[in-house]
């Protein structure tokens, strides 16, 4: 028997796959459960839109992700610390005082987690830090770091 799957499942398939299946292991569980419905041409047509659709979202979002990355690309956040003698700091800057610095200044928000350092910052100086905004695009935003 021909099915779509409604969700993932196990063993057999991802969401909008179609599959065949035995008939009464496609009765019997796959659809009271309403993980799958009938192949029909009608539902064909539906999930093939539906894919096409969120193909065309996904293009979308990629496509003003690059923007922002462009955008991004330009912009110096400036952090201010305390420092020590030499001038050390006291801590280090993570990716929390470089998120909250690109909302200050620029009034950009993002999430601490998408930014990473490539070494630990515990000096003054100009520093370079990557921002992934999707899986496939990351930008660099150069991160100034003075004295309090």
């Amino acid at each position: 028997m021909k099915l779509i799957l409604q969700q993932e499942v196990k063993g057999l398939g991802k969401k909008g796959d179609i599959i065949e299946a035995s008939e009464g292991y496609a009765r019997n569980y796959l659809l009271p459960r309403k993980l799958a419905i009938a192949a029909t041409t009608v539902n064909i047509n539906a999930v093939n839109q539906q894919k096409s659709a969120a193909a065309r979202k996904q293009q979308q979002l990629l496509d003003e992700v690059r923007v922002m990355s462009a955008q991004l690309a330009k912009v110096v956040v400036t952090v201010a610390v305390k420092t020590g003698e030499g001038g050390k700091l006291f801590g280090a800057v993570t990716g929390k005082d470089i998120a909250e610095a690109l909302a200050r200044e620029h009034g950009i928000e993002m999430d601490k987690r998408k930014i990473e350092l490539k070494d630990t910052i515990k000096m003054l100086g100009i520093y370079t830090a990557v921002i992934k905004l999707h899986p496939e695009v990351s930008t660099q935003i150069q991160v100034k770091v003075i004295e309090a």
